[in-house]
């Protein structure tokens, strides 16, 4: 009898503990998940543009300089402390993608809106969730365009002409 129930209580306390991972390691994602994009964003705001860069994904042909120059040009910044992430929600997560809904607090936005509510993808590359630069652009206020905007021509003079 001895046996019997110390083998159904070893039994118990293992499927005790299984159902228990289950939302213990989906609160350490979380965890992990808003970190890394609260670092992003700090990173950011201190305006420490060539480090945001490393710190994104999908960043297509944008050269570190052409992205280090858009971004000083905006006044667009992620707001401090409290304001500058809430109601952090992952709305979908897999191996190295996940997809996060969160109000980001920004200050400097000329729209009067001090917030951006919208989903976010983050990609997992060289062991770090990393967001994408086309989201960062997007709250920045930034066009992806090289040279920030519309190119000036001008026609030079000729020299066969007076």
């Amino acid at each position: 009898m001895t046996f019997r129930r110390f083998a159904g209580t070893v039994f118990l306390l293992s499927v005790i503990g299984v159902l228990l991972s289950g939302p213990v390691v989906a609160a350490e994602t979380a965890t992990v998940l808003e970190q890394s994009m609260s670092d992003t964003l700090d990173i950011w705001r201190e305006g420490r543009y060539e480090q945001l860069f490393e710190r994104l994904a999908h960043r297509g042909k944008t050269s570190r300089e052409a992205f280090v120059k858009q971004m000083g040009s905006t006044t667009i910044r992620p707001a401090c402390c409290w304001q500058k992430m809430e109601n952090f929600k992952i709305l979908n997560e897999k191996r190295t993608e996940a997809t996060v809904y969160v109000k980001v607090g920004l200050e400097g936005s000329t729209s009067g809106n001090g917030s951006s509510t919208r989903e976010f993808k983050l990609t997992h590359q060289e062991g770090v969730w990393k967001m994408q630069l086309a989201d960062v652009y997007a709250i920045a206020g930034v066009t992806g365009k090289k040279g920030g905007g519309a190119k000036r021509h001008t026609k030079k003079a000729s020299p066969y002409t007076n």
